[in-house]
């Protein structure tokens, strides 16, 4: 059975392999042309639009307070 400090060695060394390999150097090529892409697109990122999610939820619900006190002032006006 192989001792797990040479299987730990094994897959250091195939990592280091891989970082250094034409493949890494094609990852990172690709990931930077679709960045720009996105970038020409105008898209957000998930971040970005879960953020404004939150900012727009709390909006409606600050708005449906403000429509509910508009029409209790309405009601409130026209029974005197």
């Amino acid at each position: 059975m192989l001792d797990p400090k040479t299987l730990e060695e094994i897959g250091n060394k195939m990592n280091a392999l891989l970082a250094n390999s034409p493949a890494r150097d094609l990852e990172k090529n690709a990931r930077a042309a679709v960045s720009g892409l996105l970038a020409k697109l105008d898209v957000v990122t998930r971040e970005e639009f879960d953020i404004q999610s939150q900012v727009l939820a709390r909006t409606r619900e600050r708005l449906k307070e403000l429509e509910a006190r508009v029409e209790a002032l309405e009601k409130a006006r026209s029974a005197t």
